[in-house]
């Protein structure tokens, strides 16, 4: 660290320099957990990741704090990253996003309360409205049918529905979606509270567009009440390891928030992925202006590389201003290879088999690659090779006989109409019959492809033909679907 850094506040890591002190204590454990300092781990686990990540695996202790009702050092370190984030409080978050996207909605929501969400949220969010009894009013965002998936919510479908539904309680949108696509979001937010509302937004993809100008605005900055963040996703958490934001407007009761945490969070919390966040805080805070300058030049350049190949398309900041499309974060690389002829599964089976590229994930028409400062230009560089050469192969010698051709793509079929709330039709009598024979029938389950875990039905809706047809060739393509018990969607449940 540089001197200035060092007069910085955010120099600091108070929890995971507690942790660092108490490595050095001479202490006997007869505390949780059983491993007692690492000492009883598996040997070949030991020989793999080393002594000190297991040293510091610690519970409640007077040294380290208590998550729950936190006194020193981990209130210190939340206090450092509403700061540093621009939040009147975070929260670390060791059970990831989606507790995180419980607790919004159990925070604002009592049973039979309304919610305005997008369709493409989270099966998370739907999760807590599950939990909470609340019923879900559907924003629909708008479809791209040139990429084959949802961009964002605009601002005039936001007013629009709140004025056809005076009564609910709290809008939510996705900012940025797993696309890097964002909204209006200061537009939205202005929406919001004009008409007394709060905005909760799952920002899981964006904890990283505070700090960097050439991002989209993150969502604290435009003004939204409740945010929650995967800082294991873009930046340098670790899996699992997230943190919850708010804006204390009046909108929301902090110690309801404070409360449901306590209720949806592990009481045995990880003490390993909360000194990550305390670290990848101060990371951002000190240095991620040079970090992103990184990650957004190495993207471009394949981009632009990408964008030289024949049938891959990957859309830049040419899209923005379109209908849905008000910002992008262009560390998102979404390679578009419908021209040429295959779905985005096999091609991305190919990039992990053959040239040893391992993307975010695939959908019928798409492959998504996730691009952060970690990467150094020579990954990008391996996969718009391995792109060039997969192109190359296809058009020499035709499509590989492994490999089926996408002789049609559906589109995504229209929000199946709800004859139950979520929560009454899942804790419904059921039974399980064919998929296949399914339509008409009242669904009890989640079904999302996943990634990216957005649901396609969601309990209560009525089965139609045409998401039949779509979940099924989502599937026969390779897709994986989640949520339903029967995860080849031979059967589903339903209400009986």
């Amino acid at each position: 660290m540089t001197d200035s850094d060092l007069l910085n506040p955010q120099s600091r890591a108070p929890f995971f320099e507690a942790l660092r002190d108490y490595l050095k204590k001479d202490m006997v454990a007869f505390h949780t957990p059983g491993h007692k300092y690492g000492q009883g781990i598996d040997p070949e686990f030991i020989e793999l990741v080393g002594t000190n990540m297991f040293r510091i695996d610690l519970c409640e202790l007077p040294e380290v704090d208590n998550l729950h009702d936190p006194e020193h050092v981990i209130k210190e370190a939340q206090e450092l990253a509403a700061a540093a984030y621009g939040a009147d409080y975070s929260f670390f978050l060791v059970n990831g996003s989606t507790c995180g996207n419980h607790t919004m909605v159990l925070s604002v929501c009592d049973p039979g309360d309304k919610i305005l969400i997008p369709r493409n949220v989270h099966k998370s969010v739907i999760g807590g409205i599950l939990l909470s009894g609340a019923i879900p009013v559907y924003l629909k965002p708008v479809w791209d049918q040139e990429f084959g998936f949802y961009d964002s919510i605009t601002p005039e479908e936001v007013e629009a529905s709140i004025q056809a539904n005076p009564d609910v309680k709290a809008v939510m949108i996705v900012h940025p979606t797993y696309y890097g696509v964002t909204s209006d979001i200061q537009a939205i937010a202005k929406i919001c509270h004009r008409y007394h509302k709060p905005l909760l937004v799952d920002e899981a993809h964006g904890p990283h567009l505070h700090f960097h100008p050439d991002l989209p605005v993150s969502a604290l900055d435009a003004g939204a009440d409740l945010v929650v963040q995967s800082t294991h996703k873009i930046i340098a958490g670790m899996t699992q390891a997230s943190m919850f934001h708010m804006r204390d407007t009046g909108h929301v009761d902090v110690q309801r928030v404070r409360k449901v945490l306590q209720i949806v969070q592990s009481t045995s919390p990880s003490y390993v992925l909360m000194a990550s966040l305390d670290t990848a805080r101060r990371q951002m805070a000190l240095h991620g202006k040079t970090l992103l300058s990184h990650a957004l030049e190495v993207s471009e350049w394949a981009r632009q590389e990408l964008n030289k190949i024949p049938g891959v398309h990957c859309f830049g900041r040419e899209r923005i201003g379109q209908p849905g499309i008000h910002a992008i974060d262009l560390t998102k690389l979404v390679i578009n290879v419908s021209e040429m002829g295959v779905s985005g599964f096999d091609v991305l089976d190919l990039l992990n088999e053959k040239y040893g590229v391992q993307a975010e994930m695939a959908t019928l028409t798409n492959v998504l690659a996730i691009v952060t400062f970690a990467n150094p230009r020579s990954d990008l560089e391996r996969l718009v090779n391995a792109m060039r050469q997969i192109s190359t192969e296809f058009h020499a010698h035709g499509i590989p006989q492994q490999v089926r051709p996408l002789l049609q793509t559906l589109d995504l079929p229209e929000i199946p109409p709800a004859a139950m709330t979520p929560r009454e039709a899942f804790y419904a009598k059921t039974e399980r019959i064919p998929f296949e024979n399914s339509v008409g029938r009242i669904c009890t389950e989640i079904v999302s492809p996943y990634p990216p875990g957005i649901p396609i039905l969601v309990p209560g809706e009525l089965i139609t033909r045409e998401l039949v047809d779509y979940l099924q060739q989502v599937y026969r393509y390779g897709g994986f679907i989640n949520g339903p018990e029967d995860i080849r969607l031979h059967t589903i449940k339903v209400v009986a």
